[in-house]
């Protein structure tokens, strides 16, 4: 991977910028406390986190024993409860703000693309101080399907106006170096962040990373 050559970045949010396992518990638990369901661990929350908000709730609602009929319920409230605490327990990684400035400093052209919906990204990136270093913000329900499908990095790398194979995508998980991979993207991942609980230096990516400021 040749950096001269890179024109800009994606970069992914929950688990590579910013550390919300802990709104995650807070909401979650919330939720299924208001459904009269029992709650879940931060442990389970780890693993499952990263696939969009509705793949979240069903494997919630699935790992308490919960009927599937409840997932209506529980996603309303789910949106609702996050965009009270979104941010509140939540911390930019070491190294974030750092290593964005460095990548802006290059003249790169940075977006954030995550799985996450764009209703809660936008106000995190912005509780957080990071919105200043995006031209775009893509959440999981701007587009027809979700990382690790190349579709949202094809469509930002679009809107950039920069080729698949001179954008950079920074990520956390399988998910962002499958659909990178897919999208012909070459891929940084942090070695700090959600992957499901496999061991991301087994993932593949072109370099993994301890802090943003390393790249």
């Amino acid at each position: 991977m040749n950096f001269s050559e890179i024109q800009g970045a994606i970069v992914d949010l929950d688990g590579t910028m910013v550390d919300t396992l802990g709104d995650f518990d807070a909401v979650l638990n919330t939720v299924l406390r208001e459904l009269g369901l029992p709650g879940v661990g931060r442990a389970f929350l780890a693993l499952t986190i990263g696939k969009g908000s509705e793949h979240l709730i069903r494997s919630t609602l699935a790992e308490v024993g919960s009927s599937e009929a409840l997932y209506e319920q529980a996603w309303a409230l789910y949106q609702q409860r996050y965009l009270e605490v979104n941010g509140d327990h939540s911390a930019v990684f070491p190294g974030v703000v750092e290593g964005l400035a460095r990548l802006k400093s290059r003249g790169w052209k940075l977006a954030c693309l995550t799985n996450k919906p764009t209703a809660f990204a936008l106000p995190l990136l912005r509780k957080k101080g990071l919105d200043g270093f995006f031209e775009h913000v893509f959440g999981g329900d701007a587009f027809e399907r979700k990382k690790p499908d190349p579709l949202p990095l094809y469509k930002t790398c679009e809107a950039l106006g920069t080729l698949p194979a001179r954008t950079l995508m920074v990520g956390d998980s399988s998910n962002d170096a499958r659909a990178a991979r897919a999208a012909g993207c070459p891929v940084v991942l942090v070695s700090y962040g959600y992957n499901h609980g496999e061991p991301v230096a087994a993932v593949g990516a072109d370099r993994v990373v301890d802090r943003l400021d390393q790249l």
